[in-house]
């Protein structure tokens, strides 16, 4: 893994951890956040201590490449997913790193996924 991946890699692992940091930090207000998103019921219990898993597995390196391949799934998700909403005319709050990101969904929040998905293709050394 060259330095480059490598910083691409903590950086990214460390935005997973403070999403679901965040996530479990807003208490119930979150998963009323995700369930307005429209994120999958059974989803919302899990996700973020899947994103805690998968952010330490990038900042520790562990099994690469497929922490890295496992946030870029979950970011095309998002990504999708906010997307689909913003399509529809829909803008509820992003529930993407809890109560620091409250705010409606709007297409800043599409750049910043493509900026984080950047992250994880330079990660894999793509």
């Amino acid at each position: 893994m060259t330095t480059i991946a490598f910083i691409a890699s903590v950086l990214l692992g460390v935005a997973f951890l403070l999403a679901g940091g965040s996530k479990l930090a807003a208490g119930q207000a979150w998963p009323a956040q995700a369930q307005g998103l429209g994120a999958p019921p059974i989803a919302i219990p899990t996700l973020p201590w899947i994103e805690l898993v998968v952010g330490a597995a990038l900042v520790v390196q562990v099994m690469p490449p497929l922490p890295e391949i496992a946030a870029l799934a979950l970011l095309l998700s998002f990504t999708w997913l906010i997307a689909r909403r913003l399509r529809e005319g829909k803008r509820p709050p992003c529930a993407c790193f809890g109560a620091w990101s409250a705010k409606p969904i709007g297409t800043s929040h599409l750049v910043r996924n493509g900026a984080l998905i950047l992250l994880g293709l330079i990660s894999l050394g793509a």
